[in-house]
């Protein structure tokens, strides 16, 4: 059985531009665990957070900036010299930008929505919204796109409700209750938590969920990389 991800490791690993360069791309047979959320969301520094790097994953000032599937390699917590991969974390470009055309969002509806869909190493989404604004139809379309996957076994949501730190404990509650409410409508395993960059709320929540996630299948079956 593989060790417990040690999310401190993580190394950048490979960036994809086209969905079709992930068969080329130089990645191990390993699970994979993706973050996604509408741009300015908080996805970055969730991220960086985790991970305790603060340059790892790249957050542009313009939304809508980043458009590629980012890797980033995850050691194991064996002893120092014993430890190797054991999955990647998967930063996807932000949605619901503005100002962005058609050409641009109908390239980011092919990338991240093909990557969802039939991605066999995609073990689990997190998937990240501003506490202030959930579920808006753009996360719910993200949400379509999950629970439209080819393969839905063993596969898990979880809803990251960032930027906690910015409203009151009444609204926390009611944002946790709303978002708990749609997870229970949903096909799949789904976990609810806030989040804040800023106090680190949640933190050992996401690093528990996460390599939960992350470490949900032991072995990857041959042929298993598309």
């Amino acid at each position: 059985m593989n060790n417990s991800p040690r999310f401190e490791t993580a190394t950048f690993a490979t960036s994809v531009a086209e969905l079709e360069g992930l068969s080329s791309a130089p990645l191990a047979m390993l699970p994979e665990l993706a973050f996604v959320g509408r741009s300015n969301a908080g996805k970055s520094s969730a991220i960086n957070i985790l991970t305790q790097q603060r340059r790892l994953a790249f957050a542009s000032k313009t939304p809508g900036r980043t458009q590629m599937l980012n890797f980033f390699t995850v050691l194991d917590d064996a002893p120092l010299a014993q430890r190797k991969p054991c999955g990647y974390l998967v930063d996807l470009p932000g949605y619901g930008f503005a100002k962005t055309d058609d050409a641009t969002r109908a390239r980011w509806d092919g990338l991240v929505g093909g990557y969802l869909h039939g991605r066999r190493m995609l073990r689990g989404v997190v998937l990240v919204m501003d506490a202030r604004r959930p579920l808006l139809p753009a996360d719910e379309a993200l949400i379509a796109w999950v629970c439209g996957r080819d393969d839905l076994d063993g596969f898990r949501l979880h809803m990251l409700l960032t930027k906690a730190d910015q409203i009151g404990t009444m609204q926390r509650r009611a944002v946790l209750g709303q978002a708990e409410h749609r997870a229970e409508e949903l096909p799949l395993p789904v976990s609810v938590q806030l989040f804040s960059a800023l106090d680190r709320t949640g933190l050992d929540e996401l690093r528990e969920t996460a390599a939960e996630m992350l470490g949900s299948v032991d072995e990857a079956e041959p042929g298993d990389q598309e």
